[in-house]
């Protein structure tokens, strides 16, 4: 196949695998918020509190479940057959392994929270770790084949039978059960399809030669991933050790329904463009063009829902989750700048793997793990709305400079990323405005919550609207060329040049 060829088919994947996931963030997003609704309406903050301690280490089971062998798979030029039964069965033997070390430490982790609960709730969620190596590699080899379809079919059926456990779990007086059933509960499902849905079966095969090719890349991919775990989960362990489970439970719920679904808005893009970048690699310039598009794509979502959020915290919050959960309107407040800065960097570690700069990428969370655990222990002090400003402040210090190593990791100048979002930031700013002046208003009328939410969020995007597309025309321009049918084969793709550093 013609250069030009494999490039409009590249694309024409890419794109088909964007709306797939989008389709499917979408949904799964929708979902979980709506099961994390319901849950903080039945369970008490006690109960929830007591679920996000043992929640803060399930991340460790994407961690561990395949080593980052399966990040490697997608990122290598050329596989064998022995590559690939290699990771699946070092992968399993991690699974059995982990999951027997997570029963083990359910104890020691139960008498550091202080709360003897967590021990059986931690022992059964270690049984994840087996259940996720068992698909780990047909999941990379799917990724790296682009095919997307399949994958988000399997997380949204996950995220429906996981939710649907979860709520019975919980109507049934299952108390904290109902969050660990309902991971559990996905991890299966998504597994059982995993294997469906992938063409590729394990032989009983394995190299010690694969191993070890795959391990420096593997090697700082578990690293970072490692040091990241331990960013986005020290808030919640201190926390739980010295706040207590509903402090916790608060946190954790301002933490769920608002920033994780924000910072997630990259994570289709970034999932689908991975594998893409892989393919890429050795065009940097066509790799930088694609980053700075589609951040600020990116950016004219996140960047006007969160700032509005910000104004309408209070509201929401009385709305959506009820007068049980006041405190965490401030505490939401906080963790949206923290949720805006990193949705915008979600391609990073994507473009760091792809180019094999791993290294870089292993440096970087060190620092960032550093920052962040100081401003927890300092922001401690002052309870839950001291460890959001703390973490608002170490991220706003420090995220800059991811940026920043990526732009180099792809030889341009880190100007072009934050003059692309110029426009979508003016828009902004002028509806946060807008907004504030209207909330003000609305305040004095009496008007309830619900009904000044509504007008409030109306008010938003009709004011917001307009103005991205006349201060930042480039983002309509990009979206309506993602509804282009893919060049022919014969037309020769445009390659934009970005500012090379001097």
């Amino acid at each position: 196949m013609e250069p030009n060829s494999k490039l409009a088919e590249l694309r024409a994947q890419a794109i088909r695998g964007i709306a797939w996931k989008a389709g499917s963030r979408i949904f799964s997003q929708l979902a979980r918020i709506a099961v994390a609704v319901v849950l903080a309406r039945l369970l008490t903050p006690d109960e929830y509190g007591v679920a996000a301690m043992v929640l803060v280490f399930s991340s460790l089971i994407l961690i561990f479940s395949d080593l980052a062998l399966g990040a490697a798979l997608v990122q290598r030029k050329v596989l064998t057959e022995e590559d690939r039964s290699t990771v699946f069965w070092f992968g399993a033997t991690a699974g059995v392994v982990f999951t027997v070390l997570g029963i083990a430490a359910s104890w020691p982790v139960a008498r550091f929270y202080g709360e003897p609960q967590v021990q059986p709730l931690f022992a059964a969620l270690s049984v994840s770790f087996l259940i996720t190596a068992l698909g780990t590699t047909q999941a990379a080899l799917l990724t790296r084949e682009l095919s997307f379809r399949s994958l988000e079919l399997r997380v949204m059926f996950g995220t429906a039978v996981g939710g649907a456990v979860g709520i019975v779990i919980a109507l049934e007086g299952g108390g904290a059960w109902a969050i660990i059933g309902q991971q559990i509960a996905y991890a299966a499902v998504a597994t059982v399809l995993l294997w469906r849905f992938s063409a590729w079966k394990p032989r009983l095969l394995f190299s010690t030669a694969s191993l070890r090719a795959f391990g420096g890349f593997s090697a700082n991919v578990l690293g970072t991933r490692l040091l990241f775990y331990l960013n986005r989960n020290l808030d919640n362990m201190l926390i739980g050790r010295y706040l207590g489970p509903s402090a916790l439970g608060t946190y954790a719920v301002s933490y769920n329904v608002m920033l994780v679904p924000f910072s997630r808005l990259a994570e289709p893009v970034q999932e689908v463009l991975f594998p893409v970048f892989a393919r890429l690699q050795d065009d940097a310039r066509r790799v930088a063009d694609a980053w700075i598009r589609v951040n600020r794509v990116i950016g004219a979502i996140s960047i006007p829902a969160l700032l509005g959020l910000m104004v309408v915290a209070t509201d929401f919050v009385a709305v959506v989750l009820g007068d049980r959960w006041a405190d965490a309107a401030p505490v939401i407040q906080i963790l949206a700048w923290v949720g805006l800065m990193q949705s915008l960097q979600r391609l990073n570690s994507s473009i760091l793997e792809a180019r094999n700069r791993t290294s870089w990428l292993l440096g970087y969370s060190v620092v960032v793990l550093a920052g962040s655990l100081i401003a927890f222990v300092v922001g401690i002090n002052w309870g839950i709305l001291g460890v959001a400003t703390a973490y608002a402040v170490s991220s706003t210090l420090i995220e800059p400079f991811y940026t920043y190593i990526t732009a180099r990791a792809l030889d341009v100048s880190v100007w072009p990323f934050f003059r692309a979002l110029g426009g979508v930031a003016q828009a902004s700013v002028a509806m946060v405005v807008a907004v504030v002046a209207a909330r003000q208003l609305l305040l004095e009328t009496g008007l309830g919550s619900a009904a000044r939410l509504g007008i409030l969020v109306a008010l938003g995007i009709v004011v917001y609207t307009p103005l991205c597309a006349w201060r930042a025309p480039e983002v309509v321009r990009d979206l309506k060329s993602l509804r282009r049918r893919p060049p022919a084969p014969t037309e020769v793709l445009p390659s934009p040049q970005p500012e090379i550093v001097a």
